[in-house]
């Protein structure tokens, strides 16, 4: 995933500033998808203008423009949409961690995952409110924006929530075993 498809895909719903598109990342989208600030999104509008993929719809007072989507943004924007993820270094930190944990102490280890049970749970529980206010907006309206990637992270959740639950589960019969 680039900032580039970050940027086409939220000009795609509508012309936005780059001051917009910073608050954006300010929101959801970069506390559950990704992030960018100001530093990054402004040279990256430069980039995909001069690449012919984005145009400045409206100059407004202090220099301030407006960006909108080309045609060749919007196939730009829909051929990674639709092309499989690309292979490249993965880099999960979570997952790393996962790997390592028996490196702690099995009490620690506790600690960590009902960190990650109380946590996942939590943030399911807040991507839940989000969607059900919004729950009647059609997805294919600029205002169901976001309800698909919701529902992904809701599951996404739910299922590192019952992960969790069923690793403290096994460490727990473990530790208990090794008490007898």
């Amino acid at each position: 995933m680039s900032l580039t498809h970050a940027l086409l895909g939220l000009l795609a719903v509508r012309p936005s500033s780059g001051y917009e598109l910073t608050r954006s990342f300010e929101g959801d989208l970069g506390r559950y998808a990704w992030q960018a600030g100001h530093t990054s999104i402004y040279p990256e509008l430069t980039k995909l203008a001069e690449r012919g993929l984005v145009e400045v719809a409206h100059e407004g007072a202090r220099g301030s423009r407006t960006y909108a989507i080309t045609t060749e943004g919007r196939a730009e924007l829909r051929e990674w949409l639709m092309a499989p993820p690309r292979g490249g270094r993965v880099r999960n930190e979570q997952v790393l961690r996962m790997f390592l944990i028996s490196a702690l102490d099995p009490k620690d280890a506790l600690v960590l995952l009902r960190g990650i049970a109380g946590h996942t749970g939590e943030r399911a529980g807040e991507l839940r409110a989000i969607r059900v206010e919004t729950d009647d907006v059609p997805f294919t309206s600029p205002e169901g924006f976001g309800l698909l990637a919701a529902e992904y992270g809701i599951r996404q959740y739910d299922a590192v929530h019952s992960w969790a639950l069923w690793a403290i589960e096994r460490l727990e019969k473990e530790l208990d075993r090794s008490r007898t």
